[in-house]
């Protein structure tokens, strides 16, 4: 007999499931994959929430109240953005990067005092039940190239509001100085979950690239979470690599000293 997606969304919750976040380094296809997930309408509205650059907009968003300095209370944004990103069936969704994880868990420990520096803890006591994607890129060097360009035209995704109107310029010493950042990131999430007796779902770059459908049901199946009948996983994000990276990683390739990746 087969089992209904409400039948299956209410065993996610009685397996331990309230939230997820995809731990990710820049330029891996996040972005991406956070519409895929937020287009089965079951697996939250996943946003990078809790990126300090864009955390003031979405107070503005969300009409949060400000002191006279313009702050705003960070429980008041913690129990926003967790009604922003949840579905109707509970499940919450969010996106985090290493670059960012140490200061999302400082800001929460100024919620929950007695919990600062505890990582895990302090994450499961503000957002429930969680579980973890580790979303990494097997090429480096195309990462890192996509990286540079994005760094300096501030168009991080089509149609970005962040571009600066900057020509991307080949710079192989910042290319290198993000592989190096890109790999020094990727075995810091490794550590972490180590620490923390975590075992994400892992997705690779290339397999979502290749099939953006079949990983998007991964996840879901790793949630406890069932496509709802009728529903299609749907793309929000375009693609945005082109010949300048094709040309640019077999230009630093062929250099005659690239530092090491």
């Amino acid at each position: 007999m087969a089992i209904s997606a409400a039948a299956t969304d209410r065993a996610a919750q009685e397996d331990g499931i309230d939230a997820y976040f995809i731990c990710a380094t820049p330029r891996t296809g996040s972005s991406l994959l956070l519409g895929l997930l937020e287009s089965t309408g079951v697996a939250g509205r996943p946003e990078a929430y809790f990126r300090a650059p864009g955390e003031s907009m979405w107070a503005d968003r969300w009409q949060l109240p400000r002191a006279s300095d313009g702050a705003f209370s960070y429980a008041d944004y913690l129990r926003a953005a967790r009604s922003a990103g949840t579905t109707e069936n509970g499940v919450f969704g969010a996106k985090v990067m290493w670059g960012t994880l140490d200061e999302v868990v400082d800001k929460l420990g100024t919620v929950y005092p007695s919990l600062a520096g505890a990582d895990l803890t302090l994450l499961t006591r503000a957002f429930g039940r969680t579980r973890f994607v580790y979303l990494n890129r097997d090429d480096v060097l195309a990462q890192a190239v996509s990286w540079l360009r994005a760094e300096q035209t501030g168009t991080w995704s089509v149609g970005s509001s962040e571009a600066t109107g900057q020509a991307p310029s080949f710079d192989p010493d910042r290319i290198g100085e993000l592989i190096r950042m890109v790999n020094e990131h990727n075995a810091a999430w490794e550590r972490w979950f180590g620490s923390f007796g975590i075992h994400p779902y892992r997705v690779r770059y290339e397999e979502l690239e290749a099939d953006m459908s079949a990983v998007t049901r991964g996840i879901l199946d790793f949630l406890g979470l069932a496509l709802p009948a009728g529903r299609s996983i749907v793309p929000q994000h375009q693609r945005q690599a082109d010949e300048l990276n094709r040309q640019w990683v077999a230009r630093y390739s062929t250099s005659a000293a690239p530092p090491p990746y």
